[in-house]
């Protein structure tokens, strides 16, 4: 017996496979529930202003924001009768809600924050107002808290975060609104790890990289690479010449060339080391001492810096010596050089070198040497005292 449609005509052979095929599956969806978090392709069966609905294989038809369905030029990538992957994000009400699966949107396009909260994904908020210990943060209207901690790496300008937008995480929900709490570092703590594992597979030590430096501390400059991954610059790494401090090289937000020498993963963080000096391509301004500073040569430098024993005088780049006291102190000019500061020009004469310890004893054009030079302790400078090297070699002696 042949079946028949709803108007009473005979289904072809094919027509009844078919047919069967949709009661089984009706059958089985019969009573199926789905849950946040469900998995379902679905076909895509309306297409509106806003809101498009998609089969779901249960008696309900699922709901979807139409702009899931459009491309980065905003324009609809998708028809009806399409299938589409996605995964439910909300069935309260007896609605059902879905989002394309693998979706950037954040679910601040989502009916419930308690949706976001449960199923881990960021919502955007907007940082209104400094507050005691955090910020008070806009979240689809409603009010949360970010502590300080959690708002970033290092916070040094509050005021600079209010009146933007960031996405976070939701860390505490109360479903009566009452206690809303929000991390962005969680965020950002899952981009570096991102970051990092992506940067330990393409970079190898010797690859000169670009960044911008994000931060100065006493021992050195932090540099933020292009790839997004923060590494150091030791301050013996900044410049071939000495310096006290990185903030008389380079400044936070310059744009730098670095060279990476290592990346080590310690205690589960990721160390990268990186030097300026050494990106550059000159190499070691010490190896043309011999050849273009010779003893005896007289030289134009300028004073670095001033100590009681001396000034410590530049006489080209990475080039730096040390003009003790005692060689003005019986000179005509002595009260010259008492007067002498950062910045200023002077004639000097090179009067020894210690090319190993990359140390130069300076004197005054046509003056007889003075050793005295090698007496001076100045752990501060770190021109470290030596007692000449005769001096040097009787320490070793005695140890």
């Amino acid at each position: 017996m042949s079946k028949r449609d709803a108007f009473g005509d005979d289904l072809s052979p094919k027509a009844q496979t078919d047919f069967a095929s949709l009661f089984e599956q009706s059958l089985a969806s019969v009573g199926r529930q789905l849950s946040n978090g469900d998995k379902l392709t679905g076909e895509i069966l309306s297409i509106g202003k806003e809101e498009s609905f998609i089969s779901t294989s249960t008696p309900k038809d699922a709901m979807i924001l139409t702009q899931e369905l459009l491309d980065d030029q905003r324009q609809l990538k998708y028809k009806v009768g399409d299938q589409l992957d996605c995964v439910v994000v909300s069935t309260k009400g007896g609605e059902i809600r879905v989002i394309r699966a693998g979706s950037k949107k954040s679910s601040s396009d989502l009916d419930s924050l308690e949706d976001a909260y449960d199923m881990e994904l960021p919502v955007e908020g907007r940082v209104t107002e400094v507050c005691n210990g955090g910020f008070r943060v806009s979240v689809q209207g409603k009010t949360a808290f970010c502590p300080v901690s959690q708002m970033d790496y290092r916070v040094l300008d509050h005021q600079s975060y209010v009146d933007k937008k960031f996405d976070f995480m939701i860390t505490k929900f109360d479903p009566k609104g009452r206690n809303l709490v929000v991390s962005r570092r969680r965020l950002l703590d899952a981009q570096k790890v991102e970051s990092e594992g992506a940067f330990l597979d393409q970079v190898k030590p010797g690859e000169v990289l670009s960044g911008t430096i994000s931060r100065l501390e006493k021992f050195g400059a932090f540099v933020t690479l292009d790839s997004g991954v923060e590494g150091l610059v030791h301050i013996s790494e900044i410049g071939w010449s000495r310096i006290q401090d990185p903030s008389e090289v380079v400044r936070v937000g310059q744009s730098v060339s670095v060279k990476l020498l290592r990346a080590d993963e310690v205690d589960g963080k990721l160390k990268i080391s990186l030097s300026i000096k050494q990106a550059g391509g000159e190499g070691d301004p010490w190896t043309t001492v011999p050849m273009n500073f010779p003893v005896g040569s007289a030289h134009k430098g300028t004073v670095e810096k001033k100590e009681v024993y001396g000034l410590f005088v530049n006489i080209a780049p990475g080039i730096t010596g040390l003009l003790p006291k005692s060689k003005w102190r019986d000179s005509v000019d002595h009260q010259k050089f008492e007067m002498k500061k950062k910045g200023d020009v002077i004639d000097v004469q090179v009067d020894e070198i210690l090319f190993d310890q990359k140390k130069m004893s300076l004197g005054l054009p046509s003056e007889i040497d003075d050793q005295s030079w090698k007496s001076v302790t100045s752990a501060k400078s770190g021109f470290v005292n030596n007692g000449g090297l005769s001096g040097l070699a009787d320490l070793v002696k005695k140890q």
